[in-house]
């Protein structure tokens, strides 16, 4: 059986938005370079084919694992959080160590994980820590710069 993969209703769509997107325009391009490049004549010594139909087994294999993806989709409900509790699609603030400063990160899957975005994994030291937590609960993470300790101050 194939893992599940955790998504927000937002991540799903994106990820249907890219593959039509990659099934109906990029394929129609790729198509079309590949016959302007047949046109140029032997195929042994053409690189714009070359190029071409390399595309096209990227595009195609990038569509397998989004239909893969979208195949196991879990989507994250929003219940816990309500309740003042983390969980996966939970936004949480919280203060590390002794820094004045409050940081947010939304706990999403692997597959939306993006720092930049104030996305962290559910599955990252730090996003597994949080789970169950409240907002006044202190934890302390092991990550790969040492151990941290977290405050929680707000869930929702």
């Amino acid at each position: 059986m194939a893992e599940e993969v955790i998504l927000t209703k937002e991540g799903k769509e994106e990820l249907e938005k890219r593959l039509k997107y990659l099934k109906v325009t990029k394929r129609a391009e790729i198509t079309e370079r590949i016959k302007t490049a047949r046109e140029f004549g032997d195929l042994s010594e053409n690189a714009e084919y070359d190029a071409a139909k390399n595309e096209q087994a990227m595009i195609e294999g990038e569509i397998v694992e989004i239909e893969n993806k979208l195949k196991y989709a879990v989507i994250i409900k929003e219940s816990a959080s309500k309740k003042g509790v983390v969980s996966l699609g939970s936004k949480v603030d919280f203060i590390e160590d002794d820094c004045q400063d409050v940081v947010t990160y939304e706990i999403v899957g692997t597959t939306e994980a993006d720092v930049e975005q104030g996305r962290i994994s559910n599955e990252s030291p730090i996003g597994n820590a949080l789970l169950g937590r409240k907002a006044g609960d202190v934890i302390r993470v092991s990550v790969p710069a040492g151990i941290v300790t977290l405050t929680v101050k707000k869930v929702y």
